[in-house]
């Protein structure tokens, strides 16, 4: 039952300084008028505003304050080092992103940007996934989840991208095999897009095993298509799942079952990572997941951190921008990871067609009388 099992979740308010503001001057260049003049051209440029705002994270801390779930303890994050970041990232990268600190500029056409406080914040972002890792491979936590941003799934060694700065789960996977006593790393990603920059990252790497369900392209980024299985000594160690716009919830578990389990059983993880994105949920209209879905997902990827990994597993948020979407998503999510029974979901409707079947069965039964 929840309460069951002790899970340690990480939220830091360093991280809401991450807030780039169209309103407030951008650092002058070329990127900077092409993405005006994309905006403009879209009409948008004098009321857009950065879809990956604090709201997405504060509006989960108010659920878990509303509504706690036993189990659970809030702790804050603490900073990654260059030396950590470097293990996924280049010194030059690391070094350029730095510059901007204290500044707001664009990083990317996709409208990735910076503001005075996103260095920092995203330092947070990647060391509370270090310390998440460092709670569960040290005995200190069973599990832990990351209330993080920005998200990092789109960044690769040497670039930012969808909102991405530094690689979040990737610099955890990176500290999981330095620090401590895990050689295979398991890293899913079941946002709605597909983790580019942490394919780009592990794909030749045969120590780390990367599963990753998404709309397929040419939904952004356009990449994790089929075919995609890894390169060099890491090829067989990349499982792509791109999938159609209206997959739900019995198709995703599938997934999870049919490909998941047995490439986990293959590959015997030391640790299991996981980009946690909330954006394949119906409502933020990418894929059709319910919070059902999300539940029945958990279970399954907690049984694997059971048989392989003593329980050791880590979540990280990436995607979803409907605060109200991620805020019950998480708390969800949290619910299995304490210890909660995971939901068995359904098709949409059929219970309804059940109940409403039975209703008019004893009517028609009492005119056959």
């Amino acid at each position: 039952m929840v309460g069951d099992r002790d899970v340690l979740v990480i939220y830091d308010e360093r991280m809401l300084d991450h807030r780039p503001d169209m309103q407030q001057p951008f650092l002058d260049g070329r990127l900077n008028g092409r993405i005006r003049n994309v905006l403009d051209g879209l009409g948008l440029e004098a009321k857009w505003s950065y879809p990956e705002h604090p709201g997405r994270v504060t509006t989960v801390y108010d659920l878990l304050q509303a509504e706690p779930v036993a189990g659970t303890r809030l702790e804050a994050g603490r900073a990654a080092t260059e030396d950590e970041l470097a293990r996924v990232h280049t010194t030059s990268y690391i070094e350029n992103i730095n510059e901007l600190r204290g500044q707001q500029a664009w990083l990317d056409i996709d409208t990735t940007a910076v503001s005075p406080g996103s260095v920092e914040a995203a330092e947070v972002a990647a060391g509370s996934c270090i310390k998440a890792v460092d709670a569960v491979c040290g005995g200190m936590a069973g599990s832990a989840f990351v209330i993080c941003r920005p998200p990092g799934h789109h960044a690769n060694a040497v670039r930012a991208r969808g909102f991405c700065l530094y690689n979040n789960i990737a610099v955890a996977a990176a500290h999981a095999q330095a620090g401590w006593d895990c050689e295979r790393v398991l890293i899913i990603d079941w946002d709605a897009h597909h983790g580019n920059g942490t394919q780009d990252i592990f794909a030749a790497d045969p120590s780390v095993l990367f599963f990753d369900t998404h709309r397929a392209a040419p939904f952004y980024p356009g990449t994790g298509l089929l075919e995609e299985v890894g390169d060099g000594l890491g090829e067989g160690t990349v499982v792509n799942v791109p999938l159609p716009d209206d997959t739900g919830d019995l198709a995703m578990v599938r997934a999870f079952r049919d490909i998941l389990v047995p490439a986990a059983a293959w590959f015997q993880p030391d640790l299991i990572l996981v980009s946690c994105g909330l954006d394949a949920h119906r409502s933020e209209l990418c894929m059709n997941l319910s919070f059902e879905g999300f539940s029945a997902l958990t279970g399954i990827v907690q049984k694997l951190a059971d048989d392989y990994c003593d329980g050791r597993l880590v979540m990280a948020l990436e995607g979803g921008y409907n605060p109200d979407t991620v805020a019950r998503g998480v708390h969800t999510i949290l619910e299995v990871m304490a210890g909660g029974e995971p939901a068995e979901p359904s098709e949409p409707g059929l219970t309804e067609v059940m109940e409403i079947s039975e209703f008019h069965r004893s009517a028609f039964a009492q005119m056959d009388d």
